[in-house]
């Protein structure tokens, strides 16, 4: 998988037809689906056909005029790109007639840009191709005449320019941002000679709405688009194709690189999650990799309050070995534990589970999934009987409905979010289920038919009173629930869904969703043709999130909409591989392939290939670490990769359960909030740096390669294996293949991968990949469901204990922005704080006028376990009685706020429900003071040690 720079661009998109046509090119004979343009006819043939306007990503637009050809019998010169092929058709593409109409054309252009447009050729400059291919080596009209040259650039964006200059006007950026992306941006301003690019209504480009994701960029044939980092570096010398490290979508890009230094990240057009697109934050946020803040040293103290001591890797190791068998020898086996990680590798976790049960002897391994995901698992494996996603993200396409219930795929996963809108472009309908108007509710050329703004901690109430309508008007598809599911099952969940109580009528004064808003919302998801759920951490972040995806699932089943593409249950993961981490047997009740620890048949194979035995009771989830610690019964912790300190509810309870630990080993790229409470502290690794595979949210398992070698040293696999031998429990693998190949031979869903399979296959496949599906599996549940016949479960609804009262009268739930991500500790560190650079609470005008609160103002946010504050943004995105915030930044403390409610199944964290009441004020919070204080303390400690390795290096 190590590419070229260069990639064959066939011009124009592919297309696919029941009808297929033959013609001559050249004297070349070729058979194309009917519609073809004979621009990609032609490069089937072999022949490359000269162009600037065209691309296989865009619609074809016939501009430039270097595409042109003859077609015996017919007059002129048409544009290949705009030409559909024909059965018979004669086509010459190099003719003398051709060639000197090209060279005319190539003249024109160069006639209007800077001399140094036909020089030297590079990768990234499509012009300078074209001047070569159409023998250009004069121009007639001359330089120096009428040109842009003296117009400015556009520097404002902090990872791209713009070069006026060096515009062709060709319109790819302008399409790529309508096409691709979806955001209507760009246009072109002006005409004749007076046209140019524009962003917005003539602003710069970081003042307009542009999203910086980089698609214009990638389209450009010139230098008129560039990346920063490329002028900076100059040309790259090779590229290596990897996998995202953000979120769930798993994008493709190939890496280039110049010598060990990354020159850029371009959006790889073969990557299935992505083909060839690209946000703001894998497109160029990847400069925290080499951030100065970076952890390359392993370090160790007594006690949070002494100093760093820089130490060697074995004596770390040693030390965080030692500890954690005093700790054992001390409180018993079971008083530590490990957490794996959603951003590293499924290798990775997977050998962390394994240290935990096979060196630790215990099964008290979690993952940031219990905070997220977990009612997913659950909820869809009891209905449909697997924990995952059921379609791939390019099935949106054939969806005429779409029901988008708790997730802002715009901003949490934006590349997804580009297609689903091209498909809503294209005539499909739109239904939000969300408390916040996200942007799709109302955006250039998108509309949801339906806004269904309910109040938070209602998703349960609304689902079924879905299902009430379906059930009371017919809408049911019987003969696929009498082939499919559970008959028994479905009897008793269409009598829970048709009582009164659960009517659009009976439940709207505690949702607040008009009862008509609501019933036109179900007939449209039941009688559209095809209707897939979307769905994200608004439906599991709850107190009912369990009972929530089990109500979408019964949704799904009663219309039959699961099974075939267009369709299904796609939960919207949100970090780059909590689905492989959960994948791994990182929970735990659970081993590999969710299968449960007291399934004896399950635990001895592992215990036959670890040799150890397994303890067949589950052990400790997260929250119940905290409250062992504070009991005093839980007493060490191994945490790679990731912030439990700044992403877990309750944050002051989370911090006195660290301070209650004897031994916090972190291991991470930088130092986070959860090192601050650390006495070893073990670099990590980037994604950059690793070899592995992720699983995005569509079961995708992709390989992720080195791109560059670890800064600390060693991959973070390599780490634990560190620690499991000085543990005295040997693990000696070479190469992270190997870990996967022994995942698969204890994985039945996954017994068919390999690094090598996936190779073969284009870079990923689809779990289940196993003997019955060799080459992965796209759609899920197709035929019959996993579990055999699909189940029904009531869906109760509860109300959320936190309730409005006359002290917390307001509601505060919480989201991500586009240009941050998670816990924010990679995007903080890069320029995407341009566009967010601290956390704010959105309040609606009604609101904000009762407490005198006005646009920027500093308020207060108080619940029943903590208060912050934050700047106000008044806007109408909210409904009255509802607040908003994201929580990217730890000195916002947004978790400071929400409180240990959690589901009832899972222990995952109700973050999108919190009674809170919200006032002006004139200073930061007592909790953000003490948090200021403490970081001083932090960051003099930690300057100590630089200084003392200062010393150390100087005698």
């Amino acid at each position: 998988m190590h590419d070229s720079l260069n990639e064959i661009d066939y011009g124009t998109p592919q297309r696919t037809a029941a009808r297929e046509v033959t013609l001559d090119i050249d004297g070349t004979a070729v058979t194309v689906p009917e519609g073809t343009s004979l621009m990609r006819a032609a490069a089937q043939a072999g022949v490359q056909v000269p162009k600037l306007c065209a691309t296989d990503s865009l619609e074809p637009f016939g501009s430039c005029r270097l595409c042109l050809v003859e077609i015996e019998g017919r007059k002129g010169y048409p544009a290949s790109c705009t030409t559909p092929a024909e059965a018979g058709m004669q086509v010459r593409t190099q003719t003398p007639k051709l060639l000197a109409l090209r060279k005319g054309v190539m003249e024109l252009y160069l006639s209007d840009l800077p001399p140094d447009a036909a020089g030297a050729q590079a990768p990234s400059n499509e012009l300078q191709h074209m001047v070569a291919a159409t023998g250009v080596e004069g121009v007639r009209y001359g330089f120096g005449g009428a040109s842009h040259a003296s117009d400015a650039k556009d520097e404002s964006n902090p990872y791209f320019t713009y070069d006026p200059a060096q515009c062709i006007v060709c319109n790819r950026c302008v399409r790529a941002c309508e096409e691709t992306q979806g955001t209507f941006a760009l246009t072109i301003s002006g005409r004749g000679f007076a046209s140019r690019v524009s962003a917005g209504q003539n602003e710069s480009f970081m003042d307009s709405e542009c999203v910086s994701c980089g698609a214009c960029v990638a389209a450009c044939p010139t230098d008129a688009l560039k990346e920063k980092t490329l002028i900076a570096i100059g040309q790259p010398e090779r590229s290596v194709v990897t996998t995202c490290g953000y979120c769930g979508v798993g994008c493709g890009f190939k890496a280039e690189i110049k010598g060990d230094e990354v020159v850029r990240m371009v959006p790889w057009k073969d990557g299935k999650a992505n083909e060839g697109h690209a946000c703001v934050k894998g497109r160029f946020a990847w400069g925290y990799a080499s951030h100065k803040d970076r952890i390359t040293r392993p370090m160790i103290r007594e006690k949070i309050t002494d100093p760093w001591r820089e130490v060697s890797w074995d004596e770390a190791i040693g030390h965080a070995a030692s500890e954690f068998k005093r700790i054992q020898a001390k409180y018993g086996r079971d008083a530590i534990g490990g957490l794996t990680s959603s951003r590293c590798t499924n290798e990775e976790a997977y050998l962390v589970q394994k240290l935990v049960r096979a060196a630790f002897g215990n099964n008290n391994v979690d993952t940031c999934a219990r905070v997220c995901h977990s009612p997913t698992g659950y909820g869809l494996g009891v209905t449909l009987g697997t924990s995952a996603g059921t379609q791939t993200f390019k099935s949106v396409e054939q969806a005429d409905v779409i029901l988008v219930i708790g997730a802002n795929p715009t901003d949490a996963h934006p590349v997804f979010g580009s297609r689903m809108k091209k498909r809503l472009r294209e005539g499909a309908q739109l239904i939000v289920v969300d408390p916040r108007r996200i942007d799709l509710v109302r955006s250039p050329h998108v509309r949801a038919a339906h806004h269904l703004q309910l109040r938070p901690g209602t998703n349960v109430a609304v689902v079924t009173a879905l299902a009430h309508v379906i059930v009371g008007e017919g809408l049911v598809d019987q003969a696929y629930v009498a082939e499919r599911c559970e008959q028994k099952s479905f009897n008793e969940w269409r009598a829970f869904v048709a009582r009164p109580e659960n009517s659009p009528e009976a439940t709207e004064a505690e949702t607040g969703v008009p009862a008509a808003e609501l019933r036109a919302a179900a007939r449209l998801y039941a009688t559209a043709g095809n209707a897939a759920i979307y769905y994200g951490l608004g439906v599991t972040e709850h107190s009912q999130g369990s009972t929530a995806v089990i109500a979408i699932a019964n949704l799904a089943m009663a219309t039959g909409n699961v099974g075939r593409e267009g369709v299904g249950l796609n939960p919207l993961r949100g970090q780059n591989n909590v689905q492989g981490s959960c994948d791994m047997g990182s929970f735990p009740h659970e081993l590999t392939g969710y299968r449960h620890v007291s399934d004896s048949t399950v635990r001895a194979s592992f215990e036959e290939a670890w040799g150890v035995d397994i303890n067949p009771e589950p052990g400790l989830r997260i929250p119940n670490m905290f409250d062992a610690a504070l009991a005093g019964t839980f007493m060490g912790l191994y945490c790679q990769g990731e912030d439990i300190v700044q992403s877990d509810p309750d944050t002051q309870h989370v911090a006195a359960a660290m301070m209650a630990m004897e031994c916090i080993v972190v291991q991470d790229i930088f130092l986070n909030e959860t090192a601050k409470y650390a006495h070893v502290l073990l670099p990590g690794s980037s994604f950059l740096e690793k070899d592995g595979t992720f699983t995005n949210a569509e079961r995708r398992i992709s390989r992720v390669r080195k791109i560059v070698p670890p800064l600390g040293g060693w991959g973070d696999w390599e780490v634990t294996m560190k620690l499991s031998n000085a543990l005295g429990y040997p693990m000696n693998y070479t190469h992270p293949s190997e870990i996967m190949d022994e995942i698969a031979a204890l994985t039945p869903t996954f017994s068919g991968v390999s690094f090598d399979k996936i190779d073969r296959m284009g870079g990923s496949v689809q779990w289940p990949c196993n003997e019955s599906s060799p080459d992965g599996t796209p759609t899920m549940h197709v035929g019959r469901f996993v579990r055999g016949k699909g189940r029904f479960l009531v869906t109760q609804y509860v109300a959320s204990d936190e309730k409005v009262t006359r002290k917390f009268p307001l509601l505060l739930t919480t989201g991500r922005i586009l240009s941050q991500y998670n816990v924010g500790a990679q995007t903080r560190r890069t320029e995407n704080n341009q566009w967010h650079a601290e956390d704010v609470l959105e309040i609606h005008p009604h609101d904000a006028e009762e407490r005198g609160i006005r646009h920027g103002d500093w308020v207060g946010i108080q619940s029943r376990v903590g208060d912050t504050v934050l700047h106000a943004d008044v806007t109408e995105r909210v409904r009255p009685g509802v607040v908003y915030t994201t929580f990217h930044f730890p000195e916002s403390g947004a978790n400071v706020i929400t409180t240990d409610n959690s589901d009832w199944a899972t222990n995952c964290p109700e973050y999108k429900v919190t009674a809170v009441q919200v006032t002006r004020v004139m200073q930061p919070s007592k909790w953000q003071q003490e948090y200021s204080r403490f970081n001083r303390i932090q960051e003099a400690l930690l300057k100590e040690r630089e200084e003392a390795g200062h010393a150390v290096a100087a005698k």
